[in-house]
Formats: structure tokens, sequence, C-alpha cells
């Protein structure tokens, strides 16, 4: 019996990212590692979010958060039958707010605020007696940021570019006469040392150059896949992240504003399920249901949002040595709550995005 959909189908968990927990943009998968032979695939995403709030229904924000594109490059091969490598190049992280100005958005008005980061992952599987594989690897992170808060005492801060590392390890499990896969990842955090210019108009402190130091959490992710009839998969996983460890600060801005510039007070779980179809020789299709929790508490202002949840459509053409997934996700964002100052409650709903994606792989 057959089950296979083309492991491209898969690629419905990234057709498009989302605001997914913390400033996360894609999900680490080890997936790539069970593709026969040599592989090599490039990918591009696009997600376009609609996210506005307002003070008490009356001052609006406008929308705030920017549409964005990321790439991928991933290479797959192996050291004879048993021991395979992969290289994958991502954006794992990111941010990009930008608050118009003239609205009369208090404090954020023309505000801004991004995070620009570059993965390089290297992970090796070696297949070991009755189906299972021990899977490990290191990854470096290159991270630079800014944030720019021209009515909050004229606030700028432009940080140093980081490269820093973490590593993986793993297990899997198989049963391919029903296509059944079970893969458990440990992904370490990664520390970042930054050296920041930081500008201010606050009497008695003093701007300058500045030290701060940020963890990119550590994660666990959980990816499964089973046949359950003829040429049909159900797929999915479950991504545990310690973003409460996540924060963006200095003494001096907490010393202005009394908190940090970014942080979060819950670890997120993002859970993803699909089921794949094999149409025909050439044609295979997916649907993907996503999910975030949704917290209900307070979140910052420079990231507006609390949980998800999400539909996706994902088509593969296979020809010959040639694979192509298309895909489309549309999310729908979870309501937010925030503070400006310590009185002023503000309310982001009824939010939205649509992303898409393109993959296109090779096997030689």
């Amino acid at each position: 019996m057959k089950y296979a959909v083309g492991a491209a189908a898969l690629a419905a968990v990234t057709t498009g990212p989302a605001l997914a927990g913390g400033i996360e943009r894609s999900v680490p998968s080890v997936g790539i590692l069970f593709e026969q032979g040599n592989y090599v695939e490039l990918g591009f995403s696009r997600f376009d979010p609609d996210v506005s709030g307002s003070v008490a229904g009356v001052f609006p924000s406008g929308e705030m958060a920017p549409g964005f594109n990321s790439y991928s490059f991933a290479y797959k091969g192996q050291f004879g039958e048993n021991l395979h490598f992969a290289l994958i190049l991502d954006e794992p992280i990111g941010a990009d707010i930008a608050y118009p100005a003239g609205t009369g958005y208090p404090s954020l008005a023309g505000a801004s605020a991004d995070v620009d980061a570059l993965g390089t992952t290297l992970m090796m599987r070696y297949e070991m007696p009755s189906n299972f594989s021990v899977i490990g690897g290191v990854r470096s992170l290159r991270t630079s940021g800014s944030v720019d808060l021209p009515q909050v005492a004229s606030y700028r801060l432009d940080s140093s570019t980081e490269t820093d590392f973490g590593y993986l390890i793993g297990v899997a499990w198989e049963k391919p006469e029903i296509a059944a896969r079970v893969a458990l990842t440990y992904y370490s955090s990664i520390t970042h040392d930054f050296t920041a210019d930081e500008s201010f108009t606050v009497s008695g402190l003093t701007p300058g150059k500045t030290s701060l130091e940020t963890e990119i959490p550590k994660a666990v992710n959980l990816e499964f896949q089973t046949g359950i009839a003829m040429d049909t998969l159900l797929f999915g996983s479950i991504r545990w992240t310690e973003w409460s460890s996540f924060r963006i600060t200095t003494p001096d801005y907490e010393a202005i504003v009394g908190r940090p510039i970014v942080s979060y007070d819950e670890d997120v779980i993002t859970y993803n399920l699909g089921v794949g179809r094999k149409f025909n020789e050439h044609w295979s299709g997916a649907v993907l249901f996503g999910y975030e929790r949704h917290e209900g508490n307070f979140k910052g202002n420079l990231g507006p949002t609390d949980g998800f949840r999400s539909l996706g459509l994902a088509a593969t053409y296979t020809s010959g040595q040639f694979k192509i997934t298309g895909g489309v996700r549309y999310v729908e964002i979870g309501d937010a709550k925030t503070r400006l100052g310590s009185n002023n409650p503000t309310r982001f709903d009824g939010n939205d995005g649509v992303g898409f994606g393109l993959r296109v792989g090779y096997y030689f």
C-alpha cells in the first residue's frame, strides 16, 4: 500500500509565517533529514497581517504590523546508507513594527521597531536498528535590532549585530510500511550579548553606549505523521517555546518607562494538525489547522497579539526530479490588551492576516 503524499505537502506548516509566539517566524523541522537521497530546496513566503487597536475606541493606533517576506535554503545529503546530514539557512525570528504617525495614538504614534536574524543549522541523523534514529546538530543565529520611540523621551536604540551558537538533539522512530514517523527534538537557547547605541532626552540619565543580554529561548518540537488510508497522511506538530525567558531591555529604558522594551509573561505551545492526500502521479494536497492559546493577560505594545487560529491549504506538483509546493494560510490573530503608561488600557481586536509560500525542491 502507498501512503506517500510527498514530504513537500508537509510544507503547509510554512505557507506564510504567522505572528506566532514571541517573535518566531519559522518553525525549525528535522523533516528534511528523511528525504530520500540528495535534495536541495529553495523557499519563499510572505505574511500580511492586519493589526490595529485603539484607546477606549477613540484614539486609533492605525495598522502597526507591516507585511514581511521570508526566505530559506536547505540542502540534504548522506554519507553511506545510515548517516544523513542537512544544512538549512532561514530567518527563524524577526519583528517589524511601525505605528503610523499623525494618528494621535498616545505615546506610540510614529514609533517603530525591528529585529532581523539569519539562522544557519547543520544537523545529522544516524539510523539505528529497529527503525530508530538519533539526531544532533549545531545552530548559529546572526541578529540585530533597533527601536525608535519618538514620543517616549525621544528614545532610540540601535544594537550591534551578533552571531552566537546553540545546539539541537533528538530522536526519531519510523514505520515505513504505514508512513509513520515520530521525531522529538530539543533546541537549546542562544544568548546574544549586544552593544547598543542608546539615545533619549531625560535629565539625570546619560545616553550613549550600553550593553544588553537577550536570550533566544529554548524549545521542544514534536513532529509526527502516519498513513490513515491509501494515499492519505495525517501529520502535525506540537512545539513548546520558553518565551517567558525572552527580554529586551536596558537599565535606562526601565528607569524611564518602568518596564522592559519587550518581554513575555508566558511560555507558548503551538499546535499544527493536517491531512495530506495524493491525487495522482503528479499532484497531492494538504489542509492544515494551527492553534496557539489566547492567554488574556496584558501584552507589550511592540507585540500586541495573543494567540491565533489558522487554516492552511497546500498543493504539491511532482515531475521527475522536481517538486513544487505552494500554499496559502489564513490566520485569525488573537485579541490582545496592552497598557499605555499606567492607566490607559488599549484593545487590539478583530485582527487577522494572510500568508502564502512557495517551495521548489530538486532530487539529484
